[in-house]
């Protein structure tokens, strides 16, 4: 009998693209954080991505201050992979947007593959009342943002993070953000087994239906070969489709409050475990295994949660 197919859940704890006042459930202060990552890798996500927030009204922040006591807390309570952002929030310089990555040298951490228009606006036609005015001028602001990630950031990422044995979850919001990876990868800067974290449904990069999904896979397949480790990212109410449809076809996971504030239809999560729980249901409905935190650090090479700065 073949055994089961392992898939990794990531839960993306926290991040810039949800405010506080859009839901009461999103964790903002070290302790929140902390424990909203803890509890996801206890339902069962081998590893956790972690953005920081100012406690004073919620704004994405990339001090390192506000990071470390959340990695502390995580360190000393979950084995869990713990993956820093150096995407922070589409406002912020390349530089601070690192800073985080290159203090902790962490295991795993997300690289954006190419600069992009970055459209948030449309949440103004939902979400009305803000309690802080960075909240609805960040919205607002998004109908003239790019993205930056240029050819020279992203190099200067890589040669930070392959310096420390971090390892990358590359996001790829499109076909050419592929093109880019592939591109660093022959160069020999990105280096296998590549994780590709392949992000549907936010304005300015490729769609949420499955032929998109499909387009993607085909496109990582040409380009990356056998050298890579696939992983789906649906944004609002396309996480758990496009998590079913992906993993169905060979895909790991990822969930979370970053992506997502929903768990149905008008109904928003109250955590983050809840939307990892539900994704296990799933793909244990499929007859899938979930891959523990070694198990993720196997598949992915990383280099081991005692080598990390934190």
């Amino acid at each position: 009998m073949s055994r089961k197919r392992k898939v990794i859940i990531t839960s993306a704890v926290t991040g810039a693209i949800h405010t506080p006042s859009m839901s009461p459930h999103l964790p903002i202060s070290a302790e929140e954080i902390a424990d909203a990552a803890i509890g996801a890798a206890e339902a069962g996500a081998a590893i956790v991505h972690m953005h920081a927030r100012d406690p004073k009204d919620g704004r994405p922040s990339q001090d390192p201050a506000h990071f470390e006591p959340i990695l502390a807390k995580l360190k000393a309570n979950t084995d869990a992979v713990i993956n820093i952002t150096t995407g922070g929030s589409p406002h912020m310089t390349v530089e601070e947007r690192m800073l985080p990555a290159s203090v902790f040298k962490p295991e795993l951490a997300s690289l954006n593959m190419g600069s992009m228009n970055f459209g948030l606006y449309p949440m103004l036609e939902r979400f009305k009342d803000f309690g802080h005015a960075w909240e609805r001028e960040g919205l607002e602001r998004s109908r003239d943002l790019v993205f930056k990630n240029t050819f020279s950031d992203i190099e200067t990422i890589l040669n930070i993070g392959n310096s420390n044995g971090t390892r990358f979850e590359f996001e790829c919001y499109d076909i050419s953000h592929l093109n880019n990876l592939a591109h660093f990868h022959d160069r020999g800067l990105a280096r296998g087994p590549l994780f590709v974290q392949s992000v549907f449904g936010l304005l300015g990069g490729i769609g949420a239906h499955p032929e998109d999904l499909m387009h993607m896979r085909r496109t990582a397949d040409r380009l990356l070969g056998d050298n890579y480790e696939w992983s789906i990212l649906g944004a609002g109410k396309n996480q758990m489709p496009l998590a079913t449809i992906g993993a169905a076809t060979g895909s790991h996971v990822r969930v979370g409050l970053e992506d997502s504030l929903w768990i149905g239809p008008g109904e928003l999560a109250k955590t983050n475990a809840e939307q990892v729980r539900r994704i296990r249901t799933i793909l244990e409905a499929l007859n899938f295994e979930v891959a523990t935190p070694d198990e993720a650090r196997e598949m992915l090479q990383l280099k081991g949660r005692d080598n990390v700065g934190f």
